[in-house]
């Protein structure tokens, strides 16, 4: 895995894609994806349906040099494919920590790519965390399954509110220690 550096956040390649933070011309593959309601069901922020000028706004907040989250495209162009297949992100906690967030689009579930990106990111570890959290909702268990996969280890039930469902649903929580 090579690191280079881009506006203060780093390339991360890994052998099918790179992650490689947001530029405006995403913005057309996010909204599509963002769209679908599988999608937005699976995470805390994304409404559905989506309102207009929200990805404008995300795309904006994640190319400011004051952020709080680094946020990466996973782009298979390197391989032949699409320049956006999903996000994953990096959240600054306190005392050196940081949350994983990530979602794939429907039509790559399945094919290893969460996986990869979480351990690409994990093995990166571009923000020097001790440690990294995640949360899923507990009717994802795929999601679960990457983390477990990259090593990280159940900490406990929790919930989280979804805007999409409208409401609160339980989660699961892990982490993975540096």
């Amino acid at each position: 895995m090579k690191l280079d550096q881009i506006i203060n956040q780093p390339v991360i390649e890994t052998e099918r894609f790179d992650l490689r933070p947001l530029r405006r011309s995403d913005k057309g593959l996010i909204e599509l994806y963002w769209s679908d309601e599988r999608v937005a069901r699976m995470t805390t922020s994304i409404p559905h349906p989506l309102p207009p000028g929200l990805v404008e706004g995300f795309i904006a907040r994640a190319m400011s040099d004051d952020r709080n989250e680094d946020v990466w495209a996973m782009d298979g162009t390197k391989s032949g494919g699409s320049e956006l297949k999903g996000l994953i992100s990096l959240n600054r906690l306190d005392r050196d920590q940081s949350e994983v967030g990530y979602w794939v689009a429907p039509i790559y579930w399945n094919t290893g790519l969460a996986s990869e990106a979480v351990e690409a990111l994990v093995q990166a570890n571009p923000l020097g965390s001790n440690a990294m959290f995640a949360s899923v909702f507990q009717d994802n268990p795929a999601s679960a399954r990457v983390l477990i996969h990259c090593g990280f280890e159940y900490l406990g039930d929790a919930e989280s509110f979804s805007v999409a469902r409208d409401t609160t649903v339980p989660t699961w929580t892990y982490s993975r220690k540096h």
